[in-house]
């Protein structure tokens, strides 16, 4: 078969085996570059051909995304994790969503995906999502400006830092004219294999040695790229290998310092052991030399103690002196009890006459409960009173050999209860000044109450007025009624003649000439103006050139400028056969 007879991908490949013997970095870049020309050119045509929206199961579509896929995996760093070496394109492209706003919702969308579990199942989903969009020239646009950011995923030799990476970013502005719909949910995104099918790109020719010639070149392709993954992944291996090894040997120098450290450590407690044992035996001799100092100081305590005991009998009558005193205290104690109690009683009886009356007069027995919590405050008194008797009695347990100094400060505790008796009787004289301020307050809501009852009145004579208004308000509601009435039957004659202005505007709008609406310049649908988005898909109006969403442009009509049915708006689709109706007899 003659050169001249190869098909022009072919002579690509050939003369891409010939140079492949000088850089291999940048013969890399070349072969990538090449077959994007390649794969893009073809979807294009083949799209442009088939004349509809494209699906997943598109041959073309497939291996566009393949070749992209080698395309930015091309001079990846070998980045390291927690367990391996992870080597993944997620990570440039999950930097797009800072550096562009709008690619925030294809990768929120990505991460909401069920189904994906690798980054590299979310970097596929991505690459389908920004076709659908078609902002994937954009996007990546994006991030071949920032190189600096690049540079942590890339090395400097790959094709996304090269010249051929910005060459891939302009070719793939031509996509923005296919139409795709791919179902990104349903494909199991993270165990497809991306091998380039080279079979696609090689023409057929009518000579039966041509083709023999493109199945042999097509094998030794297979055969090459095939064994350049191999050794790819064979270095990927050998790489983590090294840094393992590296690992393990920093390790092994890190426990054998530690090893030594710890054996210093040892020998320092054992140093420390002997000492302190030598320590210990001294503090023994020096608590045999005290134990013996403590005997004899017992031996002269208990001396003291037969002085203590002829003191305390001295005490015991003394304390029963203050008793009998203490007993005449609490006689007058129980006198002022029983006067409590007489009064409670009358109190009650007060209460039960309350009762009867209004529930503003109810207000009295809470001050009446305030009376006897007083009462209640006096016996805890009267307790503390006896509580410091026992303290006093405890007090002089415990400080029996100070016997001069206690007698005096039991005889202040005397006269500090005199003291709390005397207060006692000027709570009883207060007690009996707050009975007479209820009784004053009693007829004070009395007062009240009378008050109250003429203020009644007055709200029935105003019960009386309020209904001869309501009666005045449905007079006014019934000529409402008719008036809104009269102004339905306007507003059904406005909107007759607003149909017509409209179609005489619509005839207008046709004999000035369509206006085709382009895709950037419209976000939201002309009739429901709802948001686009990936769920919520743009599409024109063939009559008048607007864009739209599918749910207000489901409609199919022939038109002058194609016989066959075509999209419509519903507007559109209400008008035309308007028309149509009408020009009918």
């Amino acid at each position: 078969m003659a050169w001249w007879f190869i098909a022009p991908a072919e002579f690509v490949l050939l003369s891409l085996l010939a140079e492949a013997v000088k850089d291999p970095t940048a013969v890399e870049r070349a072969n990538l570059l090449n077959m994007a020309k390649l794969s893009i050119k073809g979807l294009i045509e083949s799209a442009l051909s088939f004349g509809r929206t494209l699906d997943s199961d598109y041959p073309p579509l497939q291996q566009f995304f393949v070749v992209m896929e080698h395309c930015l995996k091309h001079g990846l760093k070998v980045r390291k994790s927690f367990l391996s070496y992870n080597k993944t394109i997620w990570g440039p492209l999950e930097l797009v969503e800072k550096l562009y706003p709008e690619a925030e919702e294809i990768a929120a969308s990505v991460r909401d995906l069920p189904g994906l579990k690798t980054p590299l199942g979310r970097a596929r989903a991505w690459l389908r999502l920004a076709l659908m969009q078609k902002k994937m020239a954009d996007y990546l646009r994006c991030l071949i400006i920032q190189r600096d950011l690049l540079s942590e995923f890339y090395e400097y030799h790959a094709l996304m830092m090269e010249e051929e990476g910005a060459v891939i970013v302009g070719l793939l502005v031509g996509l923005n004219v296919i139409d795709a719909n791919l179902c990104v949910k349903g494909e199991d995104l993270d165990s497809q294999v991306g091998v380039i099918d080279f079979s696609v790109y090689l023409k057929s020719d009518d000579d039966i040695g041509g083709k023999e010639r493109n199945v042999q070149i097509a094998a030794i392709l297979d055969q090459k790229n095939y064994v350049e993954e191999l050794n790819r992944q064979l270095n990927s291996t050998v790489s983590s290998l090294h840094a393992r090894v590296d690992s393990l040997e920093k390790s092994n120098t890190k426990l054998i310092e530690e090893l030594a450290i710890a054996k210093n450590n040892i020998i320092k407690l054992q140093e420390e052991n002997h000492q302190l044992r030598s320590e210990n035996t001294l503090i023994l001799m020096k608590t045999q030399h005290h134990l013996e100092d403590m005997e004899n100081e017992l031996v002269v305590q208990v001396s003291m103690k037969h002085e203590i005991e002829l003191a305390m009998k001295l005490l015991e009558k003394d304390i029963h002196e203050k008793q009998d005193t203490l007993i005449g205290l609490r006689q007058q104690l129980e006198e002022v009890k029983a006067i409590n109690v007489e009064m409670y009683q009358k109190l009650q009886v007060s209460e039960d006459a309350m009762k009867e009356k209004n529930e503003i007069i109810s207000r009295l027995e809470d001050k009446t409960n305030q009376i006897n919590a007083t009462m209640k405050q006096l016996e805890q008194r009267l307790q503390q009173a006896e509580k410091a008797q026992m303290e006093a009695e405890a007090e002089d347990e415990k400080l029996k050999q100070e016997y001069v100094n206690k007698s005096e400060s039991l005889q202040n505790e005397f006269s500090q209860k005199e003291k709390q008796l005397l207060q006692l009787e000027t709570d009883l004289k207060i007690e009996k000044e707050w009975r007479q301020t209820l009784e004053d307050d009693l007829q004070k809501e009395k007062e009240t109450v009378s008050h109250l009852r003429t203020e009644t009145q007055e709200i029935v004579t105003l019960k009386k007025e309020f209904l001869k208004l309501q009666e005045k308000n449905k007079q006014l509601k019934s000529t409402c009624e008719d008036q809104e009435a009269a102004l339905q039957e306007l507003a059904s004659k406005l909107s007759e003649s607003k149909l017509k202005i409209e179609d005489i505007k619509e005839a207008n709008k046709a004999l000035q000439g369509q206006v085709w609406l382009k895709d950037k310049e419209a976000t939201h649908c002309k009739l429901c103006e709802k948001e686009f988005s990936l769920s919520k898909r743009k599409h024109h109006c063939r009559n008048c050139g607007e864009i739209f969403c599918n749910a207000c442009s489901d409609n199919e009509l022939p038109l002058p400028s194609s016989p066959k049915p075509v999209r419509v708006c519903d507007s559109c689709h209400a008008i035309l056969i308007q028309r149509c109706s009408s020009n009918v007899p």
